[in-house]
């Protein structure tokens, strides 16, 4: 019977996407021999789909306040010692050219495999073993890591888990973190998808059908956290920037009460004591504010067919607050499917936070989405992807 032969490395990291190509290269260009193992054919492949294909690779504006961890404290290290500006002068270092969009999110000019060709280049230097369709199926730890694989049995003294989280599994997206977690006594958070479309309840659900399509500035709220950009109406409920944004924070997907100003720029009660003397009929007033199709569908009740002068100051004061604080009950996600990341994932209590490392397991590392740290939408993700990867590829 022939043996498989055994592949000696120092560190291997599962998972080329963001967080374990900058971990790769990090640990490579310290002089580390290190294998980059990705499941799929592809690498980087969220890299490549964001931003419209432009990748929003990071937030001139990441602090740990916009981050999402049950320790908030966790993300503060990786993120003050690798920041935004240091991935800019990366960016920067390949002539990559990028703008700002909106609220400090950077994209490329062109195209984001700029971003994915400038972290293979990284790795090159490094002289990482990229290796693709290598599918690890144990992982066990004697003096060093043994890893058998569908490309041989790897040998390692350190291992880097950047395999993601639940997220858009049609690009690959798997649970295998979380099992390699558990079979090494790590404590694995609950997870549910983040910065996702919701749905709402039933009963409302034909007038957002109606409104599919709309798209309005707003601030939305949940429990003291709000965010203020725009919302898209879709026929399953809600999407739109500030409606993924906080879909991370509900504690549960059914019967949760979000609250949505649909004209915070605007105070309607002043607006119409302004006008008491108006003969313009309320629905007309409204349609100043708001897109045509959406009054047509919300202002139903009678009164919105009253001139202004002749109804209450009350009745008037009542539909302003409709507008300033439009209840929405939700009825679920749209899944991991729809959904940018996961929140929960490896527990960081059970990482340190200035090396990545498990507590419990010398050797081993986990970074990225995997982790119990989820951002804001606008390229936060990733900068958490590159700060995790760099402190973890300067220590393993």
């Amino acid at each position: 019977m022939r043996l498989a032969s055994i592949i000696q490395t120092e560190v291997v990291v599962i998972g080329a996407g963001a967080a374990g190509l900058m971990a790769a290269a990090t640990a490579g260009k310290r002089g580390r021999r290190v294998m980059l193992i990705e499941h799929t054919s592809k690498i980087g492949e969220k890299i490549r789909i964001s931003g419209g294909g432009r990748s929003n690779f990071t937030n001139l504006f990441a602090s740990p306040k916009n981050y999402i961890c049950r320790n908030k404290h966790f993300a503060k290290s990786a993120l003050a010692r690798y920041t935004q500006h240091d991935f800019i002068k990366l960016v920067e270092s390949y002539n990559i050219a990028y703008h700002e969009k909106t609220l400090g999110q950077l994209f490329c000019d062109g195209s984001s495999k700029q971003i994915i060709n400038m972290l293979l280049d990284e790795c090159q230097s490094g002289q990482v073993d990229v290796r693709l369709n290598c599918c690890v199926t144990s992982i066990e730890k004697k003096d060093q890591f043994i890893l058998t694989t569908t490309n041989g049995v790897i040998h390692a003294a350190s291992v880097i888990i950047a395999t993601g989280g639940l997220s858009i599994p049609q690009i690959g997206a798997s649970d295998f973190g979380y099992i390699i977690a558990r079979q090494f006594g790590i404590k694995v958070l609950a997870t549910k998808p983040a910065l996702v479309p919701l749905k709402v309840e039933p009963s409302i659900l034909p007038t957002f059908t109606q409104l599919s399509g709309v798209s309005q500035h707003s601030v939305v709220s949940y429990k003291g956290v709000e965010f203020c950009e725009n919302i898209l109406f879709t026929h399953r409920g809600l999407s739109g920037p500030a409606i993924l944004q906080i879909s991370s924070y509900l504690e549960k997907f059914a019967k949760e009460e979000i609250t949505i100003n649909l004209l915070p720029e605007v105070d309607l009660r002043h607006e119409f004591t302004n006008h008491k003397n108006s003969k313009q009929i309320v629905a007309n007033f409204l349609k100043n504010y708001f897109p045509n199709r959406f009054v047509e569908v919300m202002a139903t009740h009678p009164d919105y067919g009253r001139a202004i002068t002749d109804l209450k100051k009350a009745t008037l004061f009542n539909m302003a607050d409709d507008i300033h604080k439009f209840k929405v009950i939700i009825d679920g996600s749209e899944g991991y499917q729809k959904a940018e990341v996961t929140v929960g994932g490896v527990d960081t209590e059970e990482l340190s936070s200035k090396t990545m490392e498990s507590t419990k397991v010398p050797g081993l590392f986990f970074i990225g989405e995997v982790v119990d740290v989820t951002g804001w939408l606008g390229g936060y993700n990733f900068q958490w992807a590159w700060s995790s990867g760099y402190i973890a590829g300067q220590y393993c």
